[in-house]
């Protein structure tokens, strides 16, 4: 509480009252108590490290009441509500301390059954330093950056790149993104991420070997914005032209690409952009594939260059980038910039709020499982420091630094494990562009053009700016560069400055705090900060010592570093926590020595730079020392400034890059596994008769005919014929699945034939069959019963009977049933495999098509989509821990404790292990299973279905809206022509179901029983991520006939003529 001068005049004022509050008088409250010192208990209680403002604010009441007895009933009050301020502390200190308690048991506890498939001991070479070797890949501490610091080692590997021609796909979905004149502080969310996205996009696009990098945002169309933030394509040009590559295409360089998604017309905070991601996903999907095309045509020799990395820069665009790499089965990065765990942790301590209005606030859950569905998809986490892996990342139940060395090993010495991944931490701080700074070496006593209080002309507008806040604008500036954000911690930086006069007398303070027009205009956050900085310099009188300018453009910020070095000052971070700091780097190449935090990112800067002091934040004396000592010791002044210059060249853009793609170059090369080199174009929408041929060649060996699908025994990770015999038995089949679609086709093009000519768009020689449609309906009615899923199966067909007669209008049903039991049920309902154009079943583990020759085949599974979604499928591995935790669900209140959950090897297949819920209100929630697995490093979907009566473990990747992308990918089938229906309520898959590009209408008197329960129990709210305000989601009326969805179609721009 050091600062806080009203303590002082409190205790003041309760020896004023002195035995006033013991007398007869006094409140019946504190009568009760007996003998209660109320001086006594705050200071031993409460002056101790407890800071309540609202307290200081009601002291200040408190002490303009003129009336003694009045002021005496406040005093008594206050002291009761410090007591109740303290005992929460203690209850949120305790509350803490049970948290980590319970997550270091859970913690231990699956690290123990991770390791106990994995016995072999390691050797001590690889068990590795827990301190230094936290990654199990990184270097040591000394030597933590691997960067190149040679012209020539840079030249050299410059020359090993050539010949390549990536693709990098970066993803920064919230705040306002641009190249030029970026609008930095202009709210939380367009802060430094904003920029480091830009740079890095256009440092990479110099690199030699990478010939596009497109950075994907939101295209945000709104009248309280500039209107370049709509423009869908924003190139980035490089700072330096020699940075050109003499190998430069049509389509080459870093661009910026705004994909439209959520509310055209409205600028939103990123909390509100969740129920919008699988919307952007979609869009982004779009773009890469065309791009990848146009690539293909420009570098790519018809075939089209597939990403080679896809990156995501904080939550949002974590699982937004997840989803697309499932989707296109390319390599995934990952960099949290600042994490959701982190900060609720700070939240809950700070007790202002509970963790029900953290979330409503924040959507710190929503956000949390994003980060941890990043480092379930993540080939790579990128971090900035290493502070952020020991202190951050560790709290995720995706990464455990003990159990991640262990698999590290086991990968380097070829022993399995057992289906466990952990995502590989990478430090690669953040890079800079240098070759356009020159450090300042003058100072402003040498300035011959102007005068103390008039800059020359030349000078920056921004220098006038500052200096008319000075009396004596020659004393060095001590500059903080800094959003009016609590947590950034500027208050403490005033009260260092305002208390230590020596510091006052040699230095002026100046504060740049984003941009505003009105303090009423901002947020309450901002404002309340921004008023404390002023309050703060009325009371220590700074006027003429400190600068506060409402207004800056990004532009200027070089020109207020070197106005700063030109004085001889100092650039000081004092927030609490710093991830990285960049702008320590960018003071320290301009020749400002440093004073910042000792948390976080600086510290490594520090190591490396040397150019400054650390600092505890919170030690107001402590800042102040350490200012005072840089601003007057000028030979320290110096070194600093020399030792910043000498090694800033650490911290460029170009190593930067460098160490960036040294990593991806480590990833496995994954894409579309049906694109080979003899491959054309399958989306294409070609009419020769070589389209119809291809078909039948690619098929005939790539998808398998069956009848069952089920799980035939073997390795879950299997997607070849193998099983099926030797090589003889193959070419026999393959020889006779050829024969088979050649008759199959045929005869389709000739039943088909009457039937097409309506449509000159279809091509009837087309497999499968939806690449002819112009609509697909797809069905994704999670009824209880066999019966309740016809009865929707049928409404739906009639209300379009004409056009599925026609043949415009495709199915697809999309449900938890295996293969089999789709088989009865079609045979149940009178209908036939080809009434549907494909099958996504087991909750999207496995793909089907009906076959040509339906009478003896009557589905063919698509290998291709198995290969597609078998990334870090746990296997064998994964299996066995399932049913160790099956076999841990005994209902103890039974008499024969039975076992609530119980393997179904009928139900499960290769991708797909799927388990009996025999009393689904006792089972464990999906989050917590979820949490289980993901200790133990084990990936994968969890689904609860049928109204919790199956749960379907599948790979983590997959589901049934990525298997519609797939359709997409595959096929070229667009997301946007095809209509979801589902019903009131569904398996807790469901919210992917409903969002999207796609159109949904949901069925009112379908699944209208299924329990609640089953989305009650996820981590954060259904209503957290579904779009209700989405022009793209309909619901029909109760009862749902077929013409109440007749319609619901024309609402959605369907069957409209």
């Amino acid at each position: 509480m050091a600062g806080n001068d009203w303590i002082n005049s409190y205790l003041e004022a309760i020896l004023d009252v002195g035995p006033g509050l013991d007398d007869a008088k006094s409140s019946l409250l504190l009568r009760e108590r007996g003998r209660f010192s109320p001086t006594r208990y705050f200071v031993e209680e409460v002056i101790h490290g407890f800071d309540e403002t609202d307290l200081y604010r009601s002291w200040v009441r408190a002490a303009a009441t003129r009336s003694p007895q009045e002021r005496n009933t406040r005093l008594e009050n206050m002291c009761w509500r410090i007591w109740n301020l303290a005992r929460q502390k203690k209850q949120l200190e305790n509350e803490a301390a049970q948290r980590m308690a319970k997550r270091r048991l859970e913690r231990e506890r699956g690290r123990r059954e991770a390791t106990a498939d994995m016995s072999e001991d390691l050797s001590e070479g690889e068990k590795g330093d827990p301190v230094s070797d936290i990654s199990a890949h990184g270097d040591s501490t000394r030597s933590r950056l691997p960067r190149i610091s040679s012209i020539d080692v840079m030249e050299a590997w410059a020359n090993s790149q050539k010949g390549k021609k990536l693709y990098i796909v970066l993803i920064s979905i919230h705040g306002l993104i641009r190249g030029e004149n970026m609008e930095l502080g202009r709210d939380s969310d367009t802060g430094g991420q904003v920029k480091y996205v830009v740079e890095l996009a256009r440092a990479l696009a110099s690199m030699p070997g990478v010939y596009r990098v497109d950075l994907l945002t939101r295209q945000v169309s709104s009248p309280d914005v500039d209107w370049s933030y709509g423009e869908p394509t924003e190139m980035l040009p490089p700072r330096n032209t020699d940075d050109l590559a003499d190998d430069m295409g049509e389509s080459s360089g870093a661009y910026i690409i705004r994909i439209p998604f959520g509310p055209r017309d409205k600028y939103i905070p990123k909390e509100l952009l969740w129920p919008y991601i699988p919307e952007f996903v979609d869009g982004a999907l779009n773009h890469i594939i065309q791009m990848s095309k146009a690539l293909g045509e420009q570098i790519g020799c018809g075939h089209a260059v597939w990403p080679s990395a896809i990156h995501g820069h904080y939550a949002d665009a974590g699982d937004s980038a997840a989803l697309l790499s499932g989707a296109l089965n390319v390599p995934m990065l990952f960099t949290g910039h600042s994490l959701g765990r982190d900060k609720l942790e700070q939240l809950l301590k700070q007790g202002r709020l509970s963790k029900e209005e953290i979330n409503r606030t924040y959507k710190i859950m929503r956000r949390i499982e994003a980060e941890e569905l990043a480092l379930d998809a993540s080939e790579i986490v990128i971090t900035s420091t290493r502070q952020e892996i020991e202190e951050q990342w560790r709290l995720y139940d995706g990464f455990d630094p003990v159990l991640e060395r262990k698999i590290r090993a086991r990968i380097r010495r070829n022993v399995s494990c057992y289906g466990k991944f952990m995502p590989r931490m990478a430090i690669i701080p953040p890079g800079m562009e240098f070759h356009h700074i020159v450090p300042q070496d003058g100072d402003l006593e040498s300035e011959p053009d102007g005068n103390l209080y008039h800059p020359a002309p030349q000078d920056p507008p921004i220098w006038s700016e500052i200096m008319r806040f000075f009396t004596n604008p020659r004393k060095p500036m001590i500059l903080a560069l800094a959003r009016p954000d609590p947590k950034k911690n500027i208050t403490t930086l005033v009260k260092a400055f305002g208390e230590c006069r020596p510091l006052r007398e040699l230095a002026n303070l100046t504060l740049i705090m984003g941009n505003r027009d009105g303090i009423d205009e901002m947020s309450s956050t901002n404002a309340s900060v921004l008023l404390s900085v002023l309050k703060l310099i009325d009371k220590y009188d700074l006027y003429g010592q400190v600068a506060y300018p409402k207004h800056h453009k990004q532009s200027d910020v070089p020109d207020i570093y070197r106005l700063a070095a030109k004085t001889k000052g100092v650039f000081i971070n004092p927030a609490f926590i710093e991830p990285f700091g960049l702008t320590l780097i960018e003071a320290a190449a301009y020749g400002l020595p440093i004073v910042a935090t000792k948390n976080g990112g600086p510290v490594d800067i520090h190591r490396v730079l040397d150019n400054g002091l650390l600092v505890d934040p919170h030690d107001q004396q402590s800042i102040a020392d350490a200012l005072l000592k840089l601003v007057s010791n000028k030979q320290l002044w110096a070194k600093c400034r020399q030792n910043g210059l000498k090694n800033i060249h650490l911290f460029s853009w170009p190593e930067h890059c460098k160490t960036y793609l040294s990593k991806i170059a480590t990833c496995k090369p994954r894409y579309p596994q049906w694109l080979r080199s003899d491959d054309g174009d399958e989306s294409s929408e070609s009419e020769s008769p070589g389209d119809s041929l291809r078909d039948i060649h690619d098929l005939s060996l790539n998808l398998k005919l069956s009848l069952d699908g089920e799980k035939s025994g073997g390795s879950g990770n299997e997607n070849s014929l193998d099983s099926e015999g030797d090589a003889a038995d193959r070419r026999t089949k393959i020889e006779n699945a050829v024969m088979s679609w050649s008759r199959g086709i045929s005869k389709d093009t000739r039943k088909g034939g009457a039937t097409e000519k309506s449509d000159p768009n279809t091509n009837s020689g087309k497999f499968p069959p939806l690449r002819r449609r112009k609509y697909l309906f797809v069905l994704a009615v999670d009824c209880d019963t066999i019966t309740g899923l016809l009865d929707a199966t049928k409404v739906i067909f009639e209300s379009v009977e004409k056009e599925r007669a026609e043949g415009s209008i495709g199915f697809i049903l999309s449900t938890s049933l295996t293969i089999s039991e789709i088989h009865s049920f079609l045979v149940s309902g009178g209908l036939r495999p080809s009434d549907f154009d494909a099958y996504i079943c087991s909750s999207g583990s496995d793909l089907y098509y009906p076959s040509l020759n339906s009478e003896d085949r009557p589905f063919v599974v698509d290998l291709y989509y198995h290969s597609h979604i078998e990334y870090r499928w746990g296997g064998e591995g994964l299996r066995k821990t399932l049913i160790r935790w099956a076999a841990s669900t005994a209902d103890k209140k039974a008499e024969n404790e039975e076992l609530i959950v119980t393997p179904s090897e009928q139900l499960s297949t290769d991708y797909c292990y799927a388990f009996k819920v025999r009393k689904p209100g006792q089972v464990p929630p999906v989050k917590e299973l979820r949490k289980s697995m993901r200790i133990q490093a084990l990936r994968c979907h969890i689904i609860y279905c049928q109204n919790g009566t199956r749960l379907n473990v599948i790979p983590v990747l997959a589901s049934r809206s990525q298997a519609l992308r797939y359709l997409y990918v595959r096929w070229g089938f667009e997301l946007s022509k095809m209509v979801v229906f589902v019903g009131e309520s569904g398996d807790t898959d469901y919210e992917g179901l409903l969002c999207g590009v796609h159109k949904s209408v949901i069925l009112k008197g379908f699944c209208s029983s299924a329990s609640n329960q089953l989305h009650n129990n996820r981590s954060y709210p259904l209503s957290d991520v579904l779009p209700f305000d989405s022009p793209n989601i309909v619901e029909a009326s109760q009862g749902s006939s077929s013409a109440d969805i007749q319609v619901s179609l024309e609402k959605i721009g369907f069957l409209n003529g």
